[in-house]
């Protein structure tokens, strides 16, 4: 083998060079948490314990997996789509399954591998079903890297329905009372959405120029009449701005949240909105951009008043887990407002308040699902008094409600901070309009402590209620399982508030090679 090897002037190393860099890693990333999760189906059942280790193991697994293919197979210097993937698909229709990654994308896949490993150890109370509990979030897994991986419009929009199934089950099996309900106005509300979805798909493969295409890089290219371009535009964003959420298509949030279990919550806050906001940048803002310069003053008129109405309605929520549900909603408004800023600050601040945001969000979820577990209760007005027998959680819950609140030094002070610059310094806006704007900003940044702060002092200080019986109280404070994965969330909440060009470095090539597409004036 060797003396061929050499006759032809190939050594072995070439080889495993070229084996490696031909090799499918992208479909490889997307196929096997499900391909793994569909095997504990075959597993004799041998009590939970197998399932938990099993699916955490695939987790680190797929996580390690990616790491390994970015760090040594993608060039960070380059802006234009890597480890390019085409394979015919469905012959007739011409259907190709195209998978791709550039900076814009890196940072959520590793996001939404990040946390989903944090999530499935999270999930380790659920006794019931586990082993199909495990495999929808595999599954969910498997759908939202792949979405993230997609440059093909089919595809893409076949990984935002597919991983609508698993979050509808896990809802809806594992949820509270009301998780039917929850359930259904989920689907409903996001089954509407993918309609208009599909419908701007179509239309902008079936005009382009020489033949019907799917494929992103080819629609980079094309123009359309003013028109046609905003009403594919609306039929985006509509599909976004439920999922991201904006408002008022947001009330789906609240009640999903307050139903879920706490470690579906953290996929569906750390990872499911993000999936909006993704799409509204590589979609709209990408391939329309004609259409978004029109739409960009709406954004940030909608995402100021949102950042308004999620605080205000938050500090009014009795149920602890809506009113994290409403603080998802107000910093969601942020995002908006860097994305309709069309500059390379405020764009470089969404995506960097994307995956901010997808850490805190999951961090208070758990804890407050962590919480309700061991007090068995879910109104602020029925606790206080806990930090006395939970001072561990309480520790844990100051710090990430001070994460965010934005304090200096953590990821969401940089994130916001650099919209706010990014709106500063837009030349869209007359100066009249920006000083509004961040006037009204800067009170919904204020409202943001009062909510937090009140809900730890409803929580953690003062006296319980008489009518708590002991024995439905807390039993026990934060165990190891619990600090670890608080911890595992906290470091990179800090990292990259101290270090925020880790972000930064991934993101900026792609930020810039987007702008250059609008022509401000």
């Amino acid at each position: 083998m060797k003396a061929i090897i050499s006759s032809t002037g190939f050594s072995s190393q070439n080889v495993y060079l070229t084996i490696m860099r031909y090799f499918p890693w992208l479909t490889t990333l997307v196929v096997f948490p499900i391909f793994a999760g569909s095997l504990t189906f075959f597993f004799p059942h041998k009590g939970n314990k197998i399932y938990r280790w099993y699916t955490l193991c695939i987790c680190l697994l797929e996580l390690i997996l990616a790491a390994y293919v970015f760090g040594y197979h993608f060039q960070f210097d380059k802006k234009l789509m890597q480890l390019k993937e085409d394979f015919q698909w469905i012959d007739v229709f011409d259907f190709h399954w195209r998978l791709g990654v550039d900076g814009l994308s890196i940072g959520p896949i590793l996001l939404t591998g990040f946390i989903t490993t944090l999530a499935s150890l999270a999930a380790w109370p659920v006794t019931r079903n586990s082993q199909l509990f495990y495999f929808l979030m595999l599954a969910m897994y498997s759908g939202q890297i792949g979405l993230f991986f997609s440059k093909d419009l089919l595809l893409f929009f076949i990984m935002w329905e597919f991983e609508l199934i698993p979050v509808y089950l896990l809802l809806s099996m594992w949820g509270g009372k009301k998780r039917l309900y929850s359930a259904t106005k989920f689907i409903l509300y996001t089954a509407g959405g993918s309609i208009f979805l599909l419908i701007g798909i179509l239309g902008m493969s079936l005009y382009a120029s020489n033949k019907p295409t799917l494929d992103f890089e080819g629609l980079m290219n094309q123009s359309y009449p003013i028109f046609l371009e905003i009403i594919f535009y609306i039929g985006f964003l509509i599909a976004y701005a439920i999922k991201l959420p904006i408002i008022p298509l947001h009330t789906w949030l609240p009640d999903t949240h307050g139903e879920a279990h706490y470690s579906t919550c953290m996929l569906l806050a750390g990872i499911l909105l993000k999936m909006g906001a993704y799409g509204l940048i590589r979609i709209n803002m990408e391939l329309l951009p004609h259409a978004h310069s029109i739409f960009s003053p709406w954004l940030v008129i909608i995402g100021t008043i949102q950042i308004i109405y999620g605080a205000s309605t938050s500090l009014g929520q009795r149920n602890l887990k809506k009113r994290i549900a409403y603080s998802s909603v107000s910093h969601m408004g942020f995002i908006a407002i860097g994305i309709g800023s069309i500059t390379d600050m405020g764009l470089n601040g969404a995506i960097f308040q994307m995956l901010s945001h997808g850490f805190i969000g999951a961090a208070l979820f758990f804890l407050v699902g962590t919480c309700c577990d061991r007090i068995r209760l879910v109104y602020l007005e029925e606790m206080g008094g806990i930090s006395i027998s939970m001072s561990k959680i309480f520790s844990l819950f100051s710090s990430f409600s001070m994460a965010s609140l934005a304090l200096p030094g953590i990821s969401g002070f940089i994130a916001e901070f650099l919209i706010f610059l990014g709106l500063i310094t837009s030349q869209k806006y007359l100066l009249m309009a920006k000083i509004i704007i961040i006037f009204v900003m800067a009170i919904g940044i204020i409202l943001t402590p009062i909510y937090l702060l009140s809900m730890l002092r409803q929580m953690f200080y003062g006296y319980k209620f008489f009518h708590v019986s002991e024995r439905n109280f807390f039993v026990s404070d934060s165990g190891s399982r619990e600090l670890f994965l608080s911890i595992c969330l906290f470091l990179p909440i800090i990292g990259i508030g101290i270090y925020p060009d880790f972000v930064f470095s991934l993101s900026i090539e792609k930020v810039q090679t987007i702008l250059s597409n609008y022509y401000i004036g």
